[in-house]
């Protein structure tokens, strides 16, 4: 989302608040914060609470929950980018003893490791961490509720071994390494593992009538990388933008979108929603939002990004119940997206293609299936059926005549120029398949060989 500030339009913005103050109003909770990012830059903040003349702002500091995830799953893809351990590898490699050592380091990112949902009682996010003060304590008796990598099932033990994991590779507290790692070098200065004014108080709101209940703050202990986080608005605004962009001085691009690919098969009958690493990815209003919601007692929060729309909505609340934040913030993200849509880049040419990747545009044929190959920036290329359904992917350059897929079914895939002895292009091959400049053309490279007696009618 590069920055392109622009403010928003008056009516849109009243669209924002009314949408933050039904969601107050509704929700019944003391206190709401909301805020919209716009290419890369905060365009919209608004607020509303139980208290005149005391509506919080983007700087106070909400508990976020399970946004901590988030925090955390960046801090492992760091570890693995620097060459320090491999997603696939066992957690005992780097954590041993833990009793469920089996359960690959993906498999905890992407919640497939088959771990109960939640630490034996009593209820973890209402008491102290000191009662867990062991791994054993976080996982109990019966850890495993399912087999690893079959299905999704959100773990926050999970996310507890994660932490671990973290310390126990680099060497530091999680809490030093998220500081170090992620807080400093984004400018995150309000996000912090204890609350620091201004900040709001959490709340119970009673079902059954207007009272409330101030809810106990505990440190979470061993559990803090499942959700000790606080943060405000703005905060995770910048976070946002990260989370569309990456920062190689955090997690490079690649590695940013690798956390919003799916990690497991939806369950059945949900397919809008999913899991990546560290991320959760849902379908709403026809876009794909990602992003992280989280609870704790007397705190909601929601953050969403629409990459696609270059916007970001986060939405903090202090009420344990009544309202769903990530609801709310991607409607945030659909009243700017539909009442702004966004302006398209203007289109220019490339600064220069070489000639030799210039002669191998143009249709391809894959057995009888047209495919168009076009160039793309940095000497990319794209591979696209000219007609109906297809098999279509983004290539990156790895050298003058070889790509890797992108995306789609040739995801990791090899595209490769296959010459003649003379030198001129014989065919492309693409993980065995073999593309042609005409279908099956007398004499072409293509696997089987070619009836002899060519094409013919009925």
């Amino acid at each position: 989302m590069t920055s392109t500030f622009e403010a928003l339009l008056p009516s849109t913005e009243r669209a924002l608040l009314h949408r933050v103050a039904t969601a107050q109003a509704e929700g019944r909770t003391p206190s709401l914060v909301g805020a919209v990012v716009r290419d890369g830059e905060v365009v919209w903040t608004g607020s509303r609470s139980c208290v005149d003349g005391h509506a919080p702002d983007a700087d106070t500091q909400y508990r976020v929950g399970s946004i901590t995830k988030t925090f955390t799953a960046v801090l492992v893809l760091r570890l693995r980018d620097e060459g320090l351990l491999d997603l696939a590898d066992p957690l005992e490699k780097h954590l041993p003893g833990t009793g469920v050592g089996e359960v690959t380091i993906a498999q905890l990112l992407g919640h497939t490791a088959g771990l109960a949902a939640e630490s034996p009682a009593p209820w973890w996010e209402r008491t102290p961490g000191a009662l867990r003060p062991e791994l054993a304590d976080v996982l109990g008796e019966r850890p495993r509720l399912h087999p690893s990598g079959r299905r999704h099932h959100y773990s926050n033990t999970g996310y507890t071994l994660l932490g671990s994991l973290v310390e126990a590779v680099r060497g530091v507290p999680w809490e030093e390494a998220l500081r170090t790692e992620i807080l400093e070098p984004l400018g995150l200065h309000r996000t912090s593992t204890q609350p620091v004014a201004p900040h709001a108080g959490g709340w119970a709101v009673h079902p059954w009538a207007d009272v409330m209940l101030p809810e106990p703050v505990e440190d979470l202990g061993l559990m803090a990388p499942a959700g000790q986080l606080w943060s405000t608005a703005g905060d995770l605004c910048r976070f946002a933008v990260f989370l569309a962009e990456g920062d190689d001085r955090v997690l490079r691009a690649e590695s940013v979108r690798e956390m919003r690919t799916p990690a497991a098969p939806p369950e059945s009958g949900d397919w809008d929603s999913g899991y990546g690493l560290g991320l959760q990815l849902v379908r709403r209003d026809g876009r794909t939002l990602i992003g992280h919601s989280g609870s704790l007692p007397g705190f909601l929060a929601g953050l969403w990004v629409s990459v696609a729309d270059g916007l970001a909505a986060v939405v903090l609340a202090n009420a344990t119940s009544g309202l769903l934040p990530g609801a709310v913030a991607a409607d945030l993200v659909r009243i700017v997206a539909e009442a702004e849509p966004r302006i398209p880049e203007p289109w220019r040419p490339l600064p220069g293609v070489d000639p030799a990747l210039l002669e191998l545009t143009g249709p391809w044929y894959w057995g009888t299936y047209a495919y168009g190959l076009a160039v793309v920036a940095d000497g990319g290329v794209e591979l696209r059926p000219l007609r109906g359904q297809g098999r279509a992917s983004r290539f990156l350059a790895e050298s003058e005549s070889t790509w890797i897929g992108l995306d789609g079914y040739y995801a990791g895939e090899t595209l490769r120029v296959v010459r003649r002895e003379d030198g001129s292009v014989s065919h492309l091959d693409l993980g065995s398949f073999a593309f042609t400049r005409e279908p099956y053309e007398a004499g072409d490279a293509v696997p089987g060989g070619v009836d002899e007696g060519g094409w013919r009618g009925l």
